[in-house]
């Protein structure tokens, strides 16, 4: 298995490392980018119980190089010789702030662009104001997170949370469109407190960047078992709007994908148009109400699926079998 293919098994990793506070992340002094809860036992998941975000307001850091992988696409990783696409989940608390350093090894200049946090020009990652970054160069980029509350004239600001991502914003036009094109983008997450947290290696990054899913020809697989808690973080790159869909799981249709009560009035969905640079998220209990088995994800255009763009979500029993599942599709 190639890096490349490997993609949900690298980013499986990666999130690890990024809970609980990997070298990465350890170099530059702090604890981790995610929050820092472990993992809950079976039993205590059978029991009702469920891991939930502490309070924010850290200051966090991390490091991130921008290379060139083997295949010619481009990518972000927390070491160097290990970027993927796509590019680490970056994960926050509303209040937390996040120092970026950022290694461009690329033989063109480069940068880092988020969406939906807050930052000044100097961390904007675009060549219009000069927050770009020069081959071999390193830049620190700043971005930090409020919690929603009132303003003086009375109005109230929403906060940070939400499922955002970032990328690039200067390879090949000032706009960053071949960079994107070519892999440079990832996942960002931020957390209210109180938040519920999915299992860890259990968060899937799906990016729809034209007719690919996360760069490859056809859509990669993830795998869970039954009972776990998953988290689809969704992003739309590129020149097209597709439509999500996901078989024999559905979700809210609000900012967690989670009903906050029984008078909820979310929308329950299951497929969700998404244009360029959109991103949404969700979490759902694996097979709940469904069992194990190969669920089909896809574009629901039916020429996009029809072009590659459909992978699977491969739910296992216990004992590790996913029911009409032969390992190809």
């Amino acid at each position: 298995m190639t890096e490349r293919d490997g993609t949900s098994a690298v980013q499986g990793a990666l999130s690890r490392r990024l809970f609980a506070g990997g070298a990465a992340v350890a170099a530059l002094g702090t604890a981790g980018l995610a929050v820092g809860a472990t993992a809950a036992p079976a039993a205590a998941r059978a029991a009702g119980s469920v891991r939930r975000a502490g309070a924010g307001g850290e200051v966090k850091h991390l490091r991130l190089y921008m290379e060139k992988l083997p295949d010619g696409q481009l990518g972000y990783g927390l070491e160097k010789g290990k970027a993927t696409i796509p590019g680490p989940i970056v994960e926050l608390i509303e209040g937390d702030t996040l120092h970026v350093e950022v290694t461009n090894t690329l033989d063109v200049a480069a940068s880092l662009h988020v969406h939906g946090l807050d930052y000044d020009t100097a961390s904007d990652g675009t060549k219009m104001n000069g927050s770009h970054i020069e081959p071999g160069g390193t830049r620190t980029y700043t971005w930090r997170t409020h919690k929603p509350g009132r303003r003086k004239d009375g109005t109230w600001r929403p906060g940070s949370a939400g499922y955002w991502h970032y990328h690039d914003h200067v390879v090949g036009t000032e706009h960053g469109t071949g960079g994107i094109r070519k892999g440079l983008y990832g996942p960002v997450v931020v957390r209210r407190e109180g938040d519920v947290l999915p299992d860890p290696d259990r968060r899937f990054t799906i990016v729809f960047n034209d007719m690919t899913i996360n760069n490859l020809p056809k859509g990669p697989d993830f795998k869970a078992t039954v009972g776990d808690r998953v988290e689809i973080i969704m992003i739309t790159h590129g020149e097209y709007y597709h439509t999500f869909h996901v078989h024999g799981h559905r979700w809210a249709d609000n900012r967690t994908g989670l009903l906050e009560g029984p008078d909820d009035p979310s929308r329950i969905i299951d497929n969700k148009i998404t244009g360029p640079a959109d991103s949404f998220g969700f979490q759902f209990l694996a097979g709940e109400g469904v069992g194990a088995g190969a669920w089909m994800y896809h574009c629901h255009v039916q020429s996009h699926s029809d072009m590659g763009m459909a992978g699977m979500l491969l739910i296992a029993k216990p004992d590790g079998t996913v029911p009409g599942h032969d390992g190809h599709h």
